[in-house]
């Protein structure tokens, strides 16, 4: 709890007046991080244009929400026991159907499963995060990190 306190600029006492406990806090970061990765996903457009250029449309729209995202997806309490939030799912299903579509379009390979790939990109969204906060990369690579990296791997170009 005095850390996020820290992070977000207030005192630890505050952060205790607003929230029980870090369960509480943990729960109420979810809903906000959900609610943003939602307009992330609205503001990409998904369903428009190609695949990939929708899947570079999302990496730029999601950054602003990426470093919350990366936090949750270190909350192993947040996906276990079979109580969820309903939002993830949404969320799934929407980044899931996007790899699909690519699939479907003749844009991305077929070998691997369109919900594998809604996977990586959460991975990849935390890894980039975190290589930013560590002074591995700058912000301005944050897109191509993620997208250049899923779309291509890690061959070199021919």
């Amino acid at each position: 709890m005095d850390e996020m306190a820290k992070s977000a600029g207030i005192s630890r006492a505050t952060l205790h007046r607003q929230f029980a406990g870090r369960d509480g806090l943990v729960v109420e970061l979810e809903e906000l991080g959900i609610r943003e990765v939602e307009a992330a996903l609205d503001a990409a457009e998904l369903e428009d244009g190609k695949a990939s250029e929708a899947l570079r449309r999302l990496a730029d729209r999601i950054q602003p929400s990426a470093g919350l995202l990366a936090f949750l997806m270190s909350q192993a309490q947040l996906f276990e026991g079979g109580n969820t939030n309903p939002g993830w799912d949404r969320i799934d299903q929407r980044i899931t159907a996007l790899f699909r579509r690519g699939q479907e379009d003749g844009e991305f390979r077929i070998d691997q499963q369109p919900a594998w790939l809604a996977e990586a990109i959460y991975g990849l969204v935390s890894a980039a995060v975190w290589s930013i906060q560590a002074g591995l990369a700058g912000q301005a690579q944050f897109q191509t990190m993620i997208v250049d990296l899923l779309l291509d791997g890690v061959r070199r170009p021919a």
